[in-house]
């Protein structure tokens, strides 16, 4: 796939894929239409990319009903609130404790522009949402679109404000984040550890919830959908612990957090920048290294808080 395309779903009735050329990388970031009787779409976007999500809708011929940021890191929510200007009969149903940024993104757009450097180049200011318009989800919610359901569960490892959606009548899953990153060239899960809440024992967590669901079909926010594999799941459960523990080994060889942040980007993976660039590889060991260094930080301070 490449910007704009639009794939169905496998195995599903009326669900499809939307490449928005994130960061002007093919297959890394993707939206997900689900044409039923009230029309959803399940994440927004990066912002910058909100005409392709307009052009895919309307050459699908719908018109949302619900706009389902799974959570409100710019990538998954950067575009709510320029589908919300669009779409003015649409509900924004988000976490609850991610809605009050998606009404005033600027603490949002702070911390973003902290952890993704050079990066924000990529983005846009987002635009509010009304508050009138946003729906709090806190986990355990269906949500009616009419000719099928949504099922909400509550998957705060990568973000505290994460859930993961299932429609169980396709048995398809939309995974945000929680099951990390799926490069489709290299059939591949790879870690996503980004700051500032990134909790390891709470994302292999989410990972089971996932696998406990053992749908049909999982869709990962970057990219794409992908059959669900029980073993490549447990799989990446040890990849998020591996690449834990090789960030805190670096770290105690380095003692300069940069050193370390630059170190994994210097040996970002070869295959990974033929899959995607070498700016954008390089990018993406910088944002994943800083958040489990964050996570080291928040743990060593609850051990000292422990032995007071």
């Amino acid at each position: 796939m490449s910007r704009g395309d639009i794939t169905a779903v496998p195995d599903s009735t009326d669900v499809y894929c939307v490449d928005t050329g994130m960061y002007d990388t093919d297959e890394y970031g993707a939206v997900y239409v689900v044409d039923a009787e009230r029309p959803a779409l399940v994440d927004t976007g990066i912002g910058t990319n909100h005409e392709v999500i307009f052009d895919a809708l309307d050459e699908l011929g719908v018109t949302p009903d619900v706009i389902l940021p799974t959570h409100v890191h710019l990538d998954h929510a950067g575009g709510a609130g320029f589908l919300a200007e669009r779409y003015p009969d649409a509900t924004v149903m988000v976490h609850e404790i991610g809605a009050p940024h998606l009404a005033d993104p600027s603490r949002l757009v702070q911390g973003t522009k902290a952890a993704v450097g050079s990066q924000w180049k990529y983005y846009v200011e987002p635009k509010p949402v009304p508050e009138a318009r946003i729906e709090s989800l806190s986990g355990g919610e269906t949500v009616d679109l009419g000719d099928r359901d949504l099922d909400v569960h509550h998957a705060p490892g990568h973000a505290p404000h994460q859930v993961v959606v299932h429609d169980r009548g396709d048995d398809v899953l939309f995974a945000g984040d929680a099951a990390g990153i799926y490069v489709p060239g290299l059939d591949e899960i790879r870690q996503t550890t980004p700051p500032s809440q990134f909790d390891l024992g709470q994302c292999q967590e989410d990972v089971d919830l996932i696998r406990d669901l053992a749908p049909t079909v999982v869709c990962f926010g970057h990219f794409g959908p992908w059959r669900f594999d029980d073993d490549a799941l447990a799989g990446y459960k040890r990849t998020l612990v591996e690449w834990v523990e090789a960030v805190k080994q670096r770290r105690a060889a380095e003692r300069d957090d940069e050193a370390v942040v630059e170190h994994f980007a210097a040996h970002a993976p070869e295959k990974l920048i033929e899959e995607w660039s070498e700016r954008k590889a390089r990018a993406e060991e910088r944002l994943n290294t800083r958040g489990v260094l964050g996570y080291l930080d928040y743990r060593a301070n609850q051990r000292d808080a422990a032995d007071e």
